[in-house]
């Protein structure tokens, strides 16, 4: 098994940025890509950003890119989600993944482990 869990999430005015990251735990050495998932209320969990095992590819949602940044540190197995210029339709759970394949994925069914998610809330 592989735990993951996020932080970083919280209350933040519009325009502002927020860092995200998941430390994952565990059997880590099965773990290769992982992902940025989000999910509002009322709507289907959405696929934010990902990044492959080497950090060498990375993924985005085509409305995030620019905003959004997903890193990793190799080794220590975190991943980061860095958010800038912040909307108030940014406002979600956001959920870490992870998938035992090299690259990342769009979609959530191609991740094995999730973590507990954090809450990112942006006001306007």
């Amino acid at each position: 098994q592989v735990q993951l869990v996020e932080s970083g999430g919280g209350l933040v005015q519009a325009g502002g940025s927020l860092r995200l990251s998941c430390a994952a735990s565990g059997r880590t050495f099965k773990i290769y890509a992982m992902g940025w998932f989000r999910q509002a209320p009322g709507k289907e969990r959405e696929f934010v950003a990902a990044i492959s095992s080497s950090g060498g590819n990375t993924y985005y949602t085509d409305s995030l890119k620019g905003r959004f940044t997903i890193t990793r540190v190799n080794g220590m197995n975190v991943v980061s989600l860095q958010m800038n210029s912040l909307k108030p339709e940014d406002t979600a759970v956001y959920y870490c993944a992870a998938r035992t394949y090299s690259s990342g994925s769009y979609y959530s069914a191609d991740y094995d482990f999730w973590g507990q998610g954090t809450q990112v809330t942006v006001s306007s």
